[in-house]
Formats: C-alpha cells, structure tokens, sequence
C-alpha cells in the first residue's frame, strides 16, 4: 500500500471518526482541550502530540519547498494540524505531488 493510500484510508475513517465524536460531545473541543491540560498527566500527552505535530509541521514545509509551493498552500494544513493534529499531515499526505520513488 502507498503512502498515499494509507494517508487516504486513514484520512476517511479517522476524520469520520472525528468528526462523529465531535457531533455527539457534550463540550466544546476548547472546553475538553483546556480539561485535559488541568492534569499533569493528560497535558504531557497533549504537548507529546503537539511536539510531535510540529515536527510533522516542519517535515511539510520543506516537502512543500522541495515540491516548489508557497507558504500559502500550507497554512490550511497547519490551521487543521493546529485544531485536529494528524488531520492536517493526512490530508497533506493525499495531496501530496507523488515522488517517482513512491510505489
């Protein structure tokens, strides 16, 4: 399976996901965000994943350098990386120019 194709698959289930969990919650996503960093231990997940994404973050610009975009095509995936974290790269994943080495 291609990169592409595991970004996608991953995309649609976990976005349906996402998207399912958002329309049954019974807080806001800001509300739940700012409850998990109240404890110390849910807020070192939370700033693991946002660690994580930023270095995701930096990967994607220079793929979006090598690929000769401007900055302006990234910053909705970083607006989606910001709010939904692996959304973001997912989607920049199935968007993504392919490389001739990619199978």
């Amino acid at each position: 399976m291609s990169i592409r194709s595991f970004a996608l698959v991953a995309l649609v289930l976990f976005g349906g996901y996402t998207l399912w969990v958002m329309a049954i919650s019974e807080q806001p996503l800001l509300e739940f965000g700012a409850q998990l960093m109240r404890r110390a231990d849910t807020a070192q997940v939370v700033i693991d994943l946002y660690l994580a994404c930023a270095l995701i973050g930096i990967w994607m610009y220079r793929d979006n350098r090598r690929q000769g975009r401007s900055l302006a095509y990234l910053l909705p995936f970083y607006v989606l990386t910001a709010v939904f974290a692996s959304i973001g790269p997912l989607l920049y994943l199935v968007m993504r120019k392919p490389q001739c080495q990619e199978a």
